[in-house]
């Protein structure tokens, strides 16, 4: 039937804005008797929509938070629809998503062709180069909560070893022999298989087209590449692509990537295969040796996609799923909730104090999780269930004090902290319901620093998230042996892709991008919404803080983001936190999440099985120059 359809659907695509204007003609006559109608309707609603967005606001800034810059309600980071969304870091792939779900797309449609945007435009995080994690909600099984896990994340090589960086710790972050096995492509696929509904080549034209044909530099692009200026002009394939010209791309500036959109092409006409056993494979792997690197056609040959049930648990009256190890996210974020949810009184969230509080739970949290690791190679049975534990949060909560912090040691940490980086996250709802949160990453910006000449794919450089024995200094912690490296082996990671239900029906879709604090900026963009009452634009732009147990300093936001607002903790809770002995250091910076919500009845529960329809909200963080999407 795919095949079938795929001219038809190509032609649906290419053709989308032709078709737009003419059925807005069509409807223009009937459109026109109810003009003066529709005027003082859309009046009023602006009015109403002011007001409300302003309360919100309000709201937030009464929580101790604030945006200022004065634009949070003209930028394009908000939208609504009764029928579809996609929130991604780049409006050009959220845009791309949605023409899919426009043609009868299931959302993983959808998920496949944003992913591989994002990969053309947005190489710095992500691409096929890399790995993800996927959580997937069908509502069409007997359940309509049925939600599936597809576990894309890299591994490590099969003559990889846990000594490996002995002799140089700076190959574990940068160079060839720092690739881990790519697994987002192979990801795609398997979700593909099961659930998608259009032809897999047609889902490639778009990212094909702008790789091939060229795409503006985003501001966050230009960032990127002129950050890692040196990392760029010392690669050969790097250079050719970001400095064609002998200086570097700049915002505003064409970019093409032909090597990149032959890859795609192959892959698009003859599946992953491609990449996994055949030519681009073969390519790839000729570059990454001839680059230092240890990558083989069997390692790709025997990549294989885990999908497993997801890690749930109930808190503050939801019911959130997420991925399991080796992801430590959900986990993370169960431990974190679980404690403040025990707090006797219900504003245990709110407020200075509220902050407080989940600071602490996340240096607790940060205490325990490193005992974590890939579940195919340690035993880690008994850290879940205390991460999932009401009893083991109690026990966590009674060493929380309302007046004062610790030292680090005080929260037990036994191991050092993973300190994984960059990422890029994106939501979707399609019309049925049915919901995508995906997180994925090349690790590092461009990853090993490392472009394959022949494919044009970015190199990851997920080695230098495992632990390694050497890792030993006086002012570290031990290295995590849950975390050594071994063959086929996934390294821990903070990725924290979640879907977040309601009696059973769809409430929200939230992750983020940032490496080690995406832990925390998922945990408070989940709290001021679904715990304040924030509205969800105000619940992703308030500002944020983060803590990595060691050093014991909470880095608070304090810049002018992209596109000229300034965010900054307030003044009030900085205070707070101090008095209670915390040390703040300002961060030039911060997570980027994105987030969906739908509206459920405010009078109790959907009768039956069926599948609630509500109002959907689309945020993508102001903090990236992404910009959501939507069916009008």
């Amino acid at each position: 039937m795919k095949k079938q359809q795929q001219q038809s659907l190509e032609a649906a695509l290419l053709n989308c804005r032709e078709m737009d204007l003419l059925n807005k003609k069509m409807r223009w006559r009937r459109r026109a008797l109810w003009g003066l109608i529709l005027s003082l309707t859309i009046a009023i609603t602006c009015v109403g929509l002011i007001v409300c967005n302003s309360l919100g606001i309000l709201k937030a800034a009464g929580e101790g938070k604030r945006v200022t810059g004065g634009r949070l309600q003209t930028r394009n980071n908000v939208v609504e629809s009764e029928r579809a969304v996609v929130a991604a870091d780049d409006g050009r792939c959220s845009k791309i998503g949605v023409s899919f779900l426009k043609i009868g797309g299931h959302a993983v449609d959808a998920a496949v062709a944003t992913a591989l945007c994002l990969g053309v435009v947005y190489p710095g995080s992500s691409g096929i180069g890399g790995g993800a994690f996927m959580l997937v909600k069908s509502s069409s099984s007997s359940s309509s909560s049925r939600i599936e896990a597809f576990d894309m994340r890299e591994t490590a090589p099969l003559a990889a070893s846990k000594d490996m960086y002995a002799n140089n710790g700076d190959y574990k972050y940068t160079g060839a022999l720092s690739m881990g096995v790519p697994g987002e492509l192979a990801g795609l696929h398997v979700a593909w298989l099961k659930h998608g509904r259009l032809p897999w080549t047609t889902l490639f034209q778009p990212a094909i087209k702008l790789a091939r044909h060229g795409f503006t530099i985003s501001p966050y692009l230009a960032s990127h590449i002129a950050k890692k200026r040196d990392v760029i002009m010392n690669d050969s394939g790097l250079r050719q692509v970001y400095a064609p010209d002998g200086k570097l791309l700049r915002e505003g500036d064409k970019c093409f990537n032909v090597a990149l959109s032959n890859t795609l092409e192959a892959v698009a006409e003859k599946g992953p295969e491609a990449l996994y056993g055949g030519v681009v494979g073969e390519k790839l792997v000729k570059d990454v040796r001839k680059a230092g690197g240890i990558l083989t056609m069997n390692d790709l040959r025997k990549y294989r996609v885990k999908i497993t049930d997801p890690v749930v648990f109930d808190a503050m009256g939801y019911t959130v799923f997420g991925m399991p190890p080796p992801s430590s996210g959900t986990l993370g974020l169960s431990l974190i909730l679980k404690v403040l949810e025990g707090f006797p009184n219900s504003a245990a969230a709110k407020g200075p104090l509220g902050l407080h509080r989940m600071i602490e739970a996340l240096k607790h949290m940060f205490g325990v999780r490193m005992n974590l690791g890939d579940p195919d190679f340690v035993n880690v049975t008994g850290t879940i269930s205390d991460m999932l534990s009401p009893s083991f949060a109690k026990r966590i909560r009674r060493r929380i004090y309302d007046n004062t912090t610790f030292p680090s040691e005080y929260y037990m940490p036994r191991w050092s902290q993973l300190r994984d980086h960059g990422t890029s996250h994106f939501c979707i709802v399609d019309g049925d319901r049915n919901a995508v949160s995906m997180t994925t990453t090349v690790n590092y910006a461009f990853g090993a620093g490392v472009m394959s000449p022949s494919t044009g794919i970015v190199l990851n450089n997920e080695m230098g998230d495992f632990s390694v024995p050497t890792e030993v200094s006086p002012e570290k912690l031990p290295p995590s042996p849950a975390n050594f490296i071994s063959p086929s082996k996934r390294p821990l990671s903070s990725m924290t892709p979640i879907i977040i239900l309601k009696d059973n029906q769809l409430a929200g879709v939230i992750g983020g991008s940032g490496g080690i604090n995406i832990i925390a900026a998922v945990t408070q963009v989940f709290i001021n919404h679904f715990v304040l009452g924030m509205n969800p634009s105000a619940a992703v732009q308030s500002p944020r803080v983060y803590h990595k147990l060691i050093p014991n300093v909470v880095l608070y936001e304090n810049w002018t983001v992209i596109d000229g607002d300034h965010i900054e903790l307030s003044d009030e809770r900085k205070h707070f936190l101090e008095e209670r002995g915390h040390q703040l250091e300002a961060q030039n910076g911060g997570t980027i999440c994105q987030f969906v919500v739908q509206s459920l009845p405010k009078s109790g529960k959907v009768l039956g099985n069926q599948t609630f329809h509500g109002m959907l909200t689309a945020v993508s963080d102001s903090r990236k120059d992404g910009s959501p999407a939507a069916i009008s």
